[in-house]
């Protein structure tokens, strides 16, 4: 779905209407939590996940804790949101299709071994039994089925909790109490534009990121674009084009998990074609293109970029056996 623009602004008339129907929603997650029976991974479980319906970083966020993993059997554990494997499913990530896996799982198993599966007990198990020594879990922090060892909430810093409403009436999956109240720390990426930090406890861990492009994503700087996007929020990957000296000639939003059609892809081309600009999209976008458009649509990689490595490092420590040999986490 498209994230409704209300969500992001003052509570208003529809957000009031809709109260009741997020009070139902908190009702049956609330009761979904006090009735389960969680159980506990044979390894550590290190869940990233947010307080907000739709993307907000997660898994850049994931990566990039495994990247400070470096050393350690780090397996990536995904319900596969999109794609239709019930799992558990190790995820192979260039025979694996987004229809199949969804997207967020096929960029993790470019990186670390990835498996997907709905029930995140089996997948975990999976895991372990196949030779991981941590887990990390893209998402899921809402889901009481699997204890976690360390829970990471992901913010974005421009847009924060929003209307601070429960679905529908605004973006929450849960009460931000509650969700801190399970937490070990917040990653905000992005300036903190809505003062999350300021209304947590001074104690509270706050680790700051940003999402930068990569090298190799250079190629586009100063070149016109139509870009196109299909992640929680769109705008935040054409202003990344606009700072990097991009002229966008045009641009397409599409809903989170959007399937793009070859006809939608054609036409974009020859529209980019018509302005004399390439089409660009995320990754996570061109992971769902048809097969035989993807040579027509260049992607613009980013990565999450630590303000403080140390502090991250630190807080995993508590969970995560250091290497005798002193790499990795200490």
């Amino acid at each position: 779905m498209r994230t409704p623009a209300f969500w992001y602004e003052a509570p208003g008339t529809l957000a009031s209407v809709l109260a009741p129907v997020a009070g139902l929603y908190a009702l049956g997650a609330g009761l979904k939590r006090r009735l389960n029976q969680p159980q506990r991974a044979t390894v550590p479980v290190i869940c990233v996940g947010n307080l907000v319906a739709g993307g907000a970083g997660k898994t850049p966020v994931a990566l990039a804790l495994a990247s400070l993993l470096e050393g350690h059997e780090v397996a990536f554990l995904t319900r596969g949101y999109g794609g239709s494997e019930a799992g558990p499913l190790r995820v192979e990530a260039y025979r694996h299709r987004a229809d199949e896996v969804g997207d967020e799982a096929l960029l993790l198993a470019r990186a670390a071994t990835t498996w997907v599966s709905g029930d995140r007990v089996a997948g975990a198990k999976a895991a372990s039994e196949a030779g991981a020594e941590i887990i990390i879990m893209d998402d899921g922090f809402q889901n009481p089925s699997l204890i976690k060892d360390f829970s990471v909430i992901v913010a974005d810093g421009a847009t924060g909790f929003g209307n601070g409403r429960l679905v529908p009436a605004g973006p929450l999956r849960e009460p931000v109490a509650e969700g801190f109240a399970r937490a070990d720390a917040l990653v905000i990426i992005g300036e903190d534009k809505t003062s999350i930090a300021a209304n947590l406890h001074p104690d509270f861990p706050v680790v700051g990121a940003r999402l930068a492009p990569t090298p190799e994503a250079e190629f586009v700087s100063g070149k016109r674009v139509v870009a196109i996007a299909g992640i929680g929020r769109p705008q935040k990957f054409f202003t990344t084009l606009q700072e990097m000296g991009c002229t966008l000639a045009a641009h397409h939003a599409f809903a989170d998990h959007h399937r793009y059609t070859v006809p939608e892809i054609m036409n974009i081309c020859v529209e980019a074609a018509a302005l004399d600009a390439i089409v660009v999209t995320t990754e996570k976008d061109w992971v769902r293109l048809p097969a035989h458009t993807k040579s027509m649509v260049q992607t613009v990689p980013v990565t999450l970029e630590w303000r403080d490595e140390d502090q991250m490092r630190a807080l995993m420590a508590g969970v995560v056996t250091p290497l005798p040999s002193g790499e990795g986490l200490g």
